[in-house]
């Protein structure tokens, strides 16, 4: 069973800004590409970003130039800095291997909202 541990989420006003960290074992990020998605709701589940073991990065076109996909290799942990937020960002937030397997089991993950 693999574990991911999201945090960060939380309530921005359109234009603002947050950062998403998530945490997993030493085995598991030391060997797959790591990856955040979100789901909206009413939407199918997206690929937002993805930073390889080497960090070579790989992002959505909706979040280009706005989000940044970065990892601490000494914490095992990746993170996810989100600039000029916009309502459409809203969603929750999982993070997990990339790509995720086809039984993959989700987390909750992290809910975004942004709202004025």
């Amino acid at each position: 069973q693999v574990h991911f541990v999201e945090s960060g989420g939380g309530l921005a006003q359109p234009g603002g800004s947050l950062r998403l960290s998530c945490t997993t074992s030493a085995r598991i990020f030391n060997i797959y590409p790591m990856g955040w998605y979100r789901q909206a709701t009413g939407k199918e589940r997206e690929l937002v970003a993805v930073i390889s073991r080497y960090g070579s990065t790989n992002y959505g076109d909706s979040v280009k130039d706005r989000f940044t996909i970065s990892r601490d290799n000494r914490k095992n942990t990746v993170h996810l800095r989100m600039n000029n937020l916009k309502p459409e960002d809203t969603a929750i937030y999982y993070c997990t291997i990339h790509p995720p397997p086809l039984n993959n089991t989700w987390t909750k993950g992290t809910l975004v909202t942004v709202s004025s």
